[in-house]
């Protein structure tokens, strides 16, 4: 067993693609060991900005032997059949054996071949692999063509210690080499193993493991900000993005002028983060702090003095230009940004920017109405919301819109339920996403969604496998959250024929409502899954009523899931199958009033009074939509169905009797049915 090393050395890889591109180099090299049957041990990958390394662990050093069997003609055969067999299996009439069963004697050549060894095979396989890397964007440099993300300068290839040899193109082969970092340690290293090339390039200031680099500059950023008695502002996908910027992490602070405070706090931090890649920090009374955290990869004699300097003018000219587009844009209020709308293309078939927002006023205010919301804030609200789109903030730094819509709209002296109307229409956005809960702000998010989906159903931009260009299945993802979330009962049907009305539409709305309801239950599926509540459970029964639904879903898992529950439902069914078995075989069905003068044993009395009691609480409970008291009713039938099965023999040899029982049976499917269909639930 031998240990494999494997690191590709080049230009910087965009952060972005390193986590995915060091696990397709793993899978890659790992599928190719397999298929030459080559048994190795265990697979760590590394990855930097400008490195792609695998290590692989007691890696067989040769393939096992292969004896290979084949059959072929029969002896007597013609010759030119048998001429055949020998070329197709490279060997000579003598080297074949003969061989008799009952159908004859037949020709055989055993094929022996030699194991090759591992240094060959991956000599052959890698450079396959790194000339068709499925990099999302690669490029070729100089005059050679070999494609890939950035250019690559180097390979290291040992097997136990030994470089394999090959050559992905004429100046680009495999050594034992490496260098260290770009600028501290550029030098060559001669590498002989993993400890080796790890300690190596430790001392060349270069952390391989993606890891540590990540714990190390969250762990410096903490202390940093501990020190100047701030807090970090937690933003892992930053973290795990600089981490795969820097090869030796050097954390450091710096500041800007107070003055730029003045600008919403949002504004500062996206433009810090998007563009510079620096983390925001707050005050002790969780303000905006004018400090903020970057990272270097460089450690330098006065301690980053002159790098934090450049990072300072270099922001200071971000954050001018953030400051100017503010001040700018508060010189025009929304209301005057309304016919810019006019001019901006929502989409070819669906109109302008302005139109849209005029249907969402109206929807806006029809569903205000229905939710018990404020109908002329959420009027204001919807006319409005889209207005920041043509500021000149929203254009420096489009993730802001809509929340820079409310500090315009603050600024005006605006009411806050339209304010934060404004900043909370597009969401939620995922299913991380805060859900909006002021009446007001619901209505106007709601006709967002609602208005994007009947449009675009409408034009059969349905989303197709993985595509959904539109972003439907969040919106309805967020109408659902809205609703359940909130408690709302709202008659959806009609809303989505109220956004159908307002769009014009020539199309059959029924149609349009029938898609989107199928779409909804596909999504509302999803969104229960999240919850806990398996696919059976949410399918016993869909309606419109998303709140009642989930409620009653709910009550419907946890019951299943209990010992009485589970053993209920097993009754449940065979309570049925017994029933639609005897009902198939006779062609009636056993529905009606039991006869009590039938019922000749206790627990067949038992039961039969068990079901009616159950039956006046149960339909109570559901009336009430107190689904858990349902639930709880039905659980006390556990015990005289298990008795009843238990002691009663449904096909009594007296005919009244049999009957009597299986309508007994058809009670218990309509009593437990009153609440959900559990003949939909597995188990």
């Amino acid at each position: 067993m031998a240990e494999f090393l494997l690191e590709i050395f080049s230009e910087e890889i965009p952060a972005r693609m390193q986590e995915k591109a060091s696990a397709d180099l793993k899978l890659l090299i790992c599928d190719k060991l397999k298929e030459a049957t080559l048994e190795f041990g265990h697979v760590a990958t590394y990855v930097t900005a400008r490195r792609l390394t695998v290590h692989i662990e007691e890696l067989a050093t040769l393939q096992a032997d292969l004896s290979q069997e084949r059959r072929g003609p029969r002896a007597d055969a013609p010759e030119k059949a048998i001429e055949g067999f020998l070329k197709g299996a490279g060997l000579t009439r003598d080297q074949l054996v003969e061989r008799t069963d009952k159908k004859g004697t037949f020709l055989y050549a055993v094929i022996e071949q030699k194991g090759r060894s591992a240094k060959d095979i991956i000599a052959e396989f890698m450079p396959e692999i790194i000339k068709n890397f499925p990099w999302p964007k690669s490029q070729r440099w100089a005059d050679g063509s070999l494609r890939w993300v950035r250019p690559i300068h180097n390979i290291l290839c040992l097997l136990d210690g030994a470089v394999v040899d090959f050559a992905v193109a004429d100046d680009l082969k495999s050594s034992n080499a490496t260098r260290g970092h770009r600028f501290m340690a550029p030098d060559q290293i001669i590498v002989t193993s993993f400890d080796d090339y790890q300690q190596k390039l430790t001392a060349a200031f270069v952390m391989i493991n993606r890891k540590e680099r990540i714990e190390k500059i969250e762990k410096d950023a903490l202390n940093l900000a501990k020190d100047a008695d701030l807090s970090l502002v937690d933003d892992q996908v930053l973290l795990g993005e600089v981490a795969g910027l820097a090869e030796y992490p050097v954390v450091l602070m710096g500041a800007f002028d107070k003055e730029f405070l003045d600008v919403p706090p949002e504004a500062l931090t996206s433009a810090m983060r998007t563009h510079q890649k620096y983390f925001s920090l707050k005050d002790n009374k969780g303000k905006l702090s004018n400090k903020f955290i970057f990272v270097s990869n460089i450690k330098t004699a006065d301690q980053g003095a002159k790098i934090i300097d450049g990072n300072e003018r270099v922001l200071r000219a971000r954050l001018s230009d953030t400051k100017f587009f503010w001040d700018q844009d508060l010189k025009s209020t929304l209301e005057s940004r309304l016919p810019a709308l006019d001019h901006i293309i929502f989409h070819a078939k669906l109109g302008t920017v302005g139109a849209r927002v005029k249907r969402l006023t109206a929807l806006s205010v029809y569903i205000a109405d229905l939710i018990g919301a404020d109908a002329s804030k959420a009027e204001q609200a919807a006319r409005l919301s889209k207005s920041d789109l043509v500021t000149g903030m929203v254009a420096e730094c489009p993730e802001l819109q809509g929340l820079m819509g409310k500090y315009f709209a603050l600024s005006q002296g605006l009411d806050n339920d339209v304010a934060n109307a404004i900043a909370e229409h597009y969401s939620p956005k995922g299913p991380s996403d805060i859900c909006p809960s002021s009446p007001v702000s619901i209505a106007v998010a709601l006709a967002e969604k609602i208005d994007t989906l009947v449009g675009f159903f409408a034009l059969d931009e349905k989303p197709t496998g993985s595509k959904d260009p539109f972003a439907l299945r969040r919106a309805s993802l967020g109408i659902i959250r809205l609703i359940i979330e909130n408690g709302i009962r709202i008659d959806l049907a009609q809303s989505i024929l109220k956004a159908y009305i307002l769009n014009d539409f020539k199309n059959d709305p029924i149609k349009i409502i029938t898609e989107l309801m199928d779409f909804f239950w596909d999504r509302l599926k999803v969104y229960a899954k999240d919850k806990g509540i398996s696919h059976d459970i949410i399918g016993a029964e869909f309606n419109w009523d998303f709140v009642k639904l989930m409620s009653k879903a709910d009550a419907l898992m946890k019951f299943i899931s209990s010992d009485d529950g589970e053993n209920l439902l097993s009754g449940y069914k065979r309570a049925v199958n017994i029933l639609k078995a005897e009902e198939k075989k006779d062609g009636v069905s056993y529905q009606g009033n039991v006869t009590v003068s039938l019922l000749e044993l206790a627990p067949e009395k038992d039961i039969d009074k068990a079901l009616g009691d159950v039956e006046k609480k149960v339909s109570s409970a559901v009336e009430c939509e107190n689904f858990e008291e349902a639930m709880s009713a039905l659980s006390t039938l556990r015990s005289p169905i298990d008795s009843f099965f238990d002691k009663v023999i449904v096909n009594s040899d007296n005919p009244e009797v049999r009957i009597n029982r299986l309508k007994l049976l058809s009670h218990i499917r309509t009593s437990m049915n009153l609440v959900v269909d559990f003949s939909k639930i597995e188990g």
